[in-house]
């Protein structure tokens, strides 16, 4: 067989842009894929919530009067809202610093030891990075609202 006959009975991996509205719903993203968005996410998360944990610490730390300012703003609530929405916004902060966390371990594990990175190990430590940092966020979710 030529060498002309053998290229051409292999078909090439055709690339074409996507469209969004049809493609992406339909579209699987690994569990890396997913680890490496929401690292992304939880960071943004955890910067634009900045001004929420700088009040949080400076009331909590500042007396002993301002201390229980801050924990009436979870039960009776501050600015119009309930103290129901301020729990789910601390939990969003806790989910964010734990995801940001064990994903940046993971990617310091990636790039200290180099047989990490393959396809197997990615998706595996990937796995492992979504479990442990919403098993703690539940643990500590649990706290927060009381559960134990």
């Amino acid at each position: 067989m030529s060498e002309t006959a053998t290229t051409a009975a292999r078909k090439r991996p055709e690339f074409r842009n996507i469209n969004a509205l049809t493609d992406l719903p339909s579209y699987r993203l690994p569990a890396a894929g997913w680890v490496s968005i929401l690292h992304r996410v939880s960071g943004v998360l955890m910067f634009a919530l900045m001004p929420f944990i700088i009040w949080m610490f400076d009331t909590s730390i500042s007396s002993e009067i301002s201390y229980a300012r801050f924990t009436s703003v979870f039960t009776a609530g501050m600015l119009g809202l309930p103290g129901f929405i301020w729990k789910l916004v601390a939990l969003a902060l806790i989910w964010a610093y734990l995801h940001h966390f064990c994903a940046g371990v993971r990617h310091l594990r990636m790039d200290i030891s180099h047989a990490a990175v393959d396809k197997r190990s990615g998706a595996s430590s990937a796995r492992v990075v979504l479990a442990i940092s919403l098993l703690l966020t539940a643990a500590l979710g649990a706290k927060l609202f009381g559960l134990y």
